[in-house]
């Protein structure tokens, strides 16, 4: 059973920093190698932040978000990061991780993931 964990939430004001760390368990049988970084805010559907191939040093990025964030990994340790830079209230909202997932005319879908953390929440004041 793969377990997920994600840690680094925090509340900061506008502008501010913060990063995130997703660790996973039993990485052999995690199977499809993409991972990714999903948030949601209150009221509001699930949406993909960026997203990674296990072996890859380059991200995708939803529009919202590129130019700010940084998605990387650590293959040796099995554990994805995401550096959230300027942010803004309106990143406020849970950040998943999601790992074991595949390409499919993009990575930044819930559906190709079946591996998810409970989240970490993140809250930015203006």
């Amino acid at each position: 059973q793969v377990q997920v964990v994600e840690s680094g939430g925090g509340s900061v004001q506008a502008g501010g920093s913060l990063r995130l760390s997703c660790a996973a368990s039993d990485s052999d049988e995690i199977g499809y190698p993409y991972m990714a970084w999903f948030r949601q805010a209150p009221g509001k559907e699930r949406e993909g932040v960026a997203c990674i191939a296990h072996t890859s040093i380059a991200g995708h990025y939803a529009d919202s978000v590129r130019d700010r964030f940084t998605i990387s990994t650590d293959k040796a340790n099995n554990t994805l990061y995401l550096q959230m830079n300027d942010l803004k209230p309106e990143d406020t909202g849970m950040y998943y991780c999601a790992r074991g997932g595949r390409y499919s005319s993009g990575c930044l879908r819930v559906e190709l993931y079946p591996y998810w953390g409970q989240g970490t929440q993140v809250t930015v004041s203006s």
